[in-house]
């Protein structure tokens, strides 16, 4: 008993690990989002405004507006190579946290398959023991019954 109390304290901790792992990756996979949704609105705004620009130099440009402006989309396409190591971190901390949850899954499941495997040997152990006690009792029952025959004929 004491060996499957300790068995079900280990499902326990382990159905804990499980959840906690669980949430982490539900946490990590939220930023991966909220990182390639702010990667979109980046993209999407550096191609917006080389639209807008495009049709403003068709009427009218300055060197020093296309200075400018050369200056601006460096900044943003910088912006975006910054945001794209921040979606490759996303995604490896998305795949790490996958990777335990897997394995906090294979823990529990093991777990539980060795409290299966003991409580089936249990419940075997029990039944035999019930057979043999019947045995038993059987056997007990028919020397009665051949006692009481033997008395009897005689």
């Amino acid at each position: 008993m004491a060996g499957q109390r300790s068995l079900l304290l280990a499902i326990d901790l382990a159905t804990s690990r499980r959840d906690e792992a669980l949430a982490q990756l539900q946490r990590n996979m939220r930023s991966e989002v909220f990182a390639k949704d702010q990667m979109d609105q980046l993209q999407q705004y550096a191609q917006e405004t080389e639209a807008r620009w495009m049709q403003g130099a068709q009427v009218s440009t300055s060197p020093e507006m296309l200075h400018h402006h050369y200056q601006f989309m460096a900044r943003l396409n910088q912006a975006i190579t910054l945001q794209d190591g921040v979606l490759a971190s996303n995604r490896q901390r998305v795949e790490a946290a996958r990777e335990l949850l897997m394995e906090a899954e294979f823990r529990l499941a093991s777990f539980k398959q060795v409290l299966a495997t003991r409580q089936a040997a249990i419940t075997k152990t029990r039944q035999r023991q019930e057979q043999k006690m019947m045995d038993e009792f059987a056997s007990q029952q028919t020397q009665r019954q051949q006692r009481l025959q033997a008395e009897n004929q005689s």
